[in-house]
């Protein structure tokens, strides 16, 4: 996978620690952009020294569901054990103390255990998803009809407009993981769709997610999704 100047085809091409960044309800796919504003001290210094080194960080949800018991447990949060490996793309300075930086995933990964250390940010070791580095070979399983179904279903009830020429020219990767990032889900659901375990389950879950919201808020889904 080609990542901005950089490319990422083996193992060996991705370091074995990296600092993680824990946001809720932030999705970062394989060959999607994320925009950040990051002000916390630890996590400017984290970009730091990800632009000093790799240029490499690990996005990742805190667990969620569960209700915090003390003030350590909000600066060191449980976190889910799937995130998505970004490249720092973009980055800008505001003037104001705050970085304005764009990462573009590479690969999802496992967290192993923690590295421990003097930064106020946290490392870990991590078990990437090499598949998600090689071509996706699965497109063709994607049903893109039902996936623009349930797109237009969601568009039409929330009265919002696309940019249908765009999303006719994407290919179907593209199509699932921009639709996947840009969902107005919760936690729960945006972590089912990065823990996917390929694009076309991707789809299936994205749709399912899609139908059921529908089904809640409007009533007749089978009637929206014709």
């Amino acid at each position: 996978m080609q990542v901005g100047n950089a490319r990422y085809l083996k193992p060996a091409d991705l370091p074995e620690t990296i600092p993680v960044f824990p946001l809720t309800g932030a999705l970062l796919l394989p060959g999607g952009q994320l925009p950040l504003n990051i002000f916390e001290p630890r996590y400017l210094a984290m970009f730091d020294d990800a632009l000093a080194s790799h240029r490499l960080i690990g996005m990742v949800q805190p667990v969620f569901g569960g209700e915090r018991k003390d003030d350590d447990e909000a600066e060191t949060p449980a976190l889910c054990q799937v995130g998505c490996i970004g490249r720092i793309t973009s980055f800008a300075e505001t003037g104001d103390g705050r970085y304005i930086v764009s990462l573009t995933g590479i690969c999802r990964y496992r967290l192993m255990e923690e590295v421990r250390g003097t930064k106020a940010y946290r490392s870990f070791r991590i078990a990437p998803f090499i598949a998600d580095l090689t071509a996706h070979d699965d497109e063709q399983s994607v049903d893109r009809d039902a996936l623009l179904s349930a797109f237009r279903a969601y568009l039409d009830a929330n009265k919002l407009e696309a940019d249908w020429e765009s999303v006719e020219r994407a290919s179907n990767a593209t199509l699932v993981n921009s639709m996947a990032m840009m969902s107005p889900y919760g936690p729960a659901e945006k972590q089912a769709l990065l823990e996917a375990p390929d694009l076309k389950t991707r789809a299936e879950t994205l749709i399912a997610i899609t139908e059921i919201v529908l089904a809640r808020s409007y009533g007749d889904v089978d009637t929206r999704l014709q």
